[in-house]
């Protein structure tokens, strides 16, 4: 069954006949799920990556070849305005975002690159599908599309060649993983993204459905990605979000997408001074929402206390453990406990999405350290 045509993922399936059901294989052992809205852009050339280093939050002026990072672009205010995943990989720079958000990155990126020796295109001939579960990094699926045991996150390589006729190759990543959080507050069902060529897309689909891959929807991996907490740009996300709202925060090694220690980019200082010195306004979290009621809200409904908006709701999604769930940017002095409505359904916050932040910020810690001498 296709998605909606108001759905972010219009385009792709929705479903396979058994949406439930296909949570439970991606919780239980690995499914595949199309992503070929999803738009790619290709960036050649010597200077690509420190280029791309000096115009976004992410640092990748390093970036190994074979491996990926999760990057934003922000505006001079440090509002989220681009969320992109980027890999290097043989001498070229792929980058894959939002289906709605590919043009307006590729004009911007298009429109910084001056002098730089980089050119970013679109790259139409590729497409993305995703793995998503336990055997996806081991058994025949992993064997098919030859993932090492120890293949780490953000890790990538070239899809096999034996197992394609056309230009380009195309490649498999380790992206981090979704689903419900265990004991060290990490998602735990390991994700692999897998760009192939479009022209093989039905071939890709079928041998990795051979190899063991159940066929999902854009709605299983949906309902992954909100149990864990996941923001999606321009769903879970505003005109006003700042990457801390919604755990965008830190390198690679965090699993996040602005690296706190790189030199100056657009919307730098406003990272730095919430870091150093405050707390971002709002908090992404988990809404737990009345399952008896006949209405359910849509992204963009605002979520009340007491006749008074605290919130906005993002992705809205019924998972087939925890029923109907929401992800919603709240207000930070909202506890877990209130009573809220999110479009007029009732709704509380699932107090295990939300993280608590009690470090000393070191600009906190050395203002208190002045004011004490």
């Amino acid at each position: 069954m296709p998605a909606p045509d108001d759905s972010p993922d219009a385009g792709v399936a929705w479903h396979h006949g058994d949406p439930l059901g296909e949570q439970r294989s991606a919780a239980e052992s690995v499914v595949v799920v199309d992503r070929s809205h999803r738009g790619v852009i290709e960036i050649s050339g010597d200077e690509r990556l420190s280029w791309l280093h000096t115009i976004t939050s992410q640092f990748v002026s390093n970036l190994p070849d074979r491996q990926s990072a999760e990057n934003l672009s922000l505006d001079v205010n440090g509002r989220v305005e681009e969320h992109f995943v980027v890999t290097d990989i043989d001498g070229l720079t792929l980058i894959d975002t939002e289906a709605e958000r590919t043009q307006p990155l590729l004009g911007f990126l298009q429109r910084m690159v001056f002098w730089a020796k980089a050119e970013p295109v679109l790259r139409d001939d590729l497409a993305v599908l995703t793995l998503l579960g336990p055997d996806a990094m081991s058994g025949p699926v992993a064997a098919l599309l030859e993932i090492p045991a120890d293949a780490a996150v953000y890790q990538a390589g070239s899809i096999p060649e034996q197992h394609h006729d056309a230009e380009p190759v195309g490649f498999w990543r380790v992206m981090p993983p979704l689903g419900e959080r265990g004991p060290d507050g990490r998602p735990t069902i390991p994700r692999v993204d897998v760009l192939v060529p479009r022209s093989e897309l039905g071939r890709w689909w079928d041998a990795l459905v051979e190899a063991g891959a159940r066929p999902a929807g854009s709605w299983a991996y949906e309902a992954s990605r909100v149990v864990s907490v996941s923001p999606r740009l321009g769903v879970d996300t505003d005109d006003r979000t700042i990457p801390h709202e919604v755990e965008w925060i830190g390198g690679p090694a965090e699993f996040g997408a602005v690296h706190l220690e790189k030199g100056c980019y657009r919307g730098q200082e406003t990272v730095a001074r919430v870091h150093n010195l405050g707390k971002p306004p709002r908090r992404l979290v988990l809404l737990q929402l009345d399952g008896s009621s006949d209405t359910r809200p849509v992204t963009g409904d605002a979520v009340t206390a007491d006749g008074r908006a605290v919130g906005r709701i993002g992705t809205v999604v019924d998972h087939y453990e925890y029923g109907p769930v929401a992800l919603a940017l709240v207000k930070r002095s909202v506890p877990a406990g209130t009573a809220l409505l999110a479009g007029g359904t009732a709704a509380a916050i699932d107090p295990s999405s939300l993280r608590d932040d009690d470090r000393v910020q070191a600009g906190r810690a050395a203002i208190e350290g002045l004011r004490g001498r």
